[in-house]
């Protein structure tokens, strides 16, 4: 976890140096949020482009281990599937990436194949491929009246005891602060504020990417390439 507020004073600091500008909370906060996504997806994109790389014997500088510790962070396992809705309806958690669904019978968990909604009548229809409740299948469904992900299980009478595994999206963080009466200005409310969920190392990446974004707002190119510098020298390190 990063201290919000840690990466606020930072930005501040590099922002506020040569009286370039002030970044409000609220424009903190858009831009927080928008950078800890930034990094997020990349993760994804890393691991696919370094799982092609031969790896090393060191796990502390193995790059596919480093950022799959930092995706564990956000890694649920057996989480339950709302499936109240009855013949076979499932409401999915919300979540980032869904991976495995899988169905609790007879003690055990039998993982739920996803198929395309054109199999679905192939399979029904066939002897050897029906659906089971010791060979369940799902597809995707349309979305709830409430945005929310659905799925379709067959057979169509499993009603309880399906789980899934995701990853799920990183909170929405939150510089929580109240205005102080005397001068105005923001005071920082630790009680109330949400930090970032991403792993600690995260911290400078942090700072350059949300001065990215401030730079472009407040039309200030020094800013901009201030954080532009950093992180072209931690993308050299990260590539020696």
């Amino acid at each position: 976890m990063v201290n919000i507020d840690t990466v606020y004073q930072r930005v501040l600091a590099i922002a506020n140096k040569e009286q370039r500008g002030y970044i409000t909370p609220q424009e903190f906060n858009l831009y927080a949020n928008q950078a800890q996504m930034d990094i997020f997806e990349q993760y994804f994109y890393d691991l696919n482009a370094f799982s092609r790389i031969p790896g090393n014997d060191y796990t502390y500088a193995d790059q596919v281990d480093i950022l799959q510790e930092k995706i564990d962070i956000f890694e649920r396992f057996r989480q339950s599937v709302d499936m109240s809705a009855g013949n076979g309806v499932g409401v999915l958690p919300a979540h980032y990436r869904m991976g495995e669904l899988f169905f609790k019978y007879r003690g055990g968990y039998i993982e739920i194949e996803k198929i395309n909604q054109n199999e679905v009548h192939h399979i029904q229809n066939s002897p050897l491929t029906a659906p089971a409740l010791t060979r369940p299948v799902y597809v995707r469904s349309q979305t709830t009246t409430n945005g929310e992900l659905a799925i379709q299980v067959f057979p169509t009478n499993i009603l309880t005891n399906v789980y899934c595994n995701y990853i799920a999206n990183p909170a929405t963080v939150n510089w929580a602060y109240v205005i102080n009466n005397t001068n105005g200005k923001a005071l920082y409310n630790a009680n109330l504020a949400t930090h970032f969920e991403l792993h600690d190392s995260e911290e400078t990446e942090l700072v350059i990417k949300i001065l990215e974004l401030a730079g472009i707002t407040l039309k200030d190119p020094q800013v901009y390439q201030v954080a532009a510098t950093e992180e072209a020298q931690n993308v050299q390190q990260e590539n020696k």
